[in-house]
């Protein structure tokens, strides 16, 4: 089983670029046309957040149109840049196959791996937050199937990375949620965006995974000295692969034109 994720789209509009510099649109299609051409192709996509810029149903619109050429089902969640209801509007059935109350939360179990995603995302607020309501979902769905590996994905990571976009803008109820990872063992990772950067952390007895933007690269800064900026930068993505072995590998992966491959063969001493 192969999952791709992509992650951070914040597409602007028909004609516009993301803060007039991102060619957002462009780099989804690009996108969608690099994981369709992908051998093994992947079984899934998930897309973790920030579809649109601005929340609004055209910029919605304009990703989902890029997505319907996926050649495999594809699955949202909500990011703090997106409009929880109209992404629901345009996005309910195919691509948020079902709501907890008013939350895009739900369950997609047709693959080895059961995938649950979650709704993390508060209006009007930069952070995330999973409340006693969501809380109580998830429990209750992970109860369900307790033994079977479980990958969790949504939008903001509960944990700090060392990057302005968890550190300040928060997480709450990261310990209610933190409680509840904890009581189950066979949850293989939690999938997020939010922070347009490849980074992993154990937590909770598990990994936290997020993985880079579409094209907007987040500058990142240890020091938390900077304020937050972005380079332009070839798509990115991951691909997490369920081996053999039973083990979940993810690799990030970048929408670029490479020269080779070049065999190792020749090459003193191999790799």
């Amino acid at each position: 089983m192969i999952i791709a994720q992509i992650s951070d789209l914040h597409i602007a509009g028909p004609g516009k670029k993301t803060y007039g510099i991102a060619p957002m649109a462009e780099n989804l299609g690009r996108t969608v046309d690099h994981v369709n051409g992908l051998r093994p192709r992947p079984d899934l996509v998930i897309v973790t957040g920030d579809i649109a810029m601005n929340g609004r149903q055209e910029e919605v619109e304009l990703a989902v149109d890029l997505l319907n050429a996926l050649q495999m089902p594809c699955y949202i969640v909500p990011g703090n840049h997106d409009d929880r209801e109209t992404l629901w509007s345009v996005c309910s059935g195919r691509y948020c196959p079902e709501r907890h109350d008013e939350f895009i939360s739900y369950v997609i179990d047709d693959f080895p791996v059961r995938l649950l995603g979650l709704d993390s995302t508060v209006p009007g607020q930069p952070g995330g937050e999973i409340c006693p309501r969501r809380a109580a979902w998830l429990d209750a769905r992970l109860g369900e199937e307790p033994e079977k590996p479980t990958v969790l994905f949504m939008h903001h990571p509960p944990v700090k990375c060392g990057v302005l976009e968890t550190d300040v803008d928060g997480f709450t109820g990261a310990e209610r949620l933190g409680e509840i990872i904890g009581k189950y063992r066979n949850i293989e990772a939690v999938l997020c965006g939010h922070i347009h950067l490849p980074a992993s952390v154990r937590w909770q007895g598990t990994v936290v995974s997020t993985a880079p933007s579409i094209g907007m690269e987040l500058l990142l800064d240890l020091t938390m000295q900077l304020e937050s900026a972005f380079y332009l930068a070839d798509p990115g993505y991951q691909l997490h692969y369920w081996s053999p072995q039973n083990n979940l590998v993810t690799h990030t992966g970048y929408v670029q034109i490479n020269e080779g491959p070049y065999p190792f063969a020749d090459s003193p001493g191999g790799t």
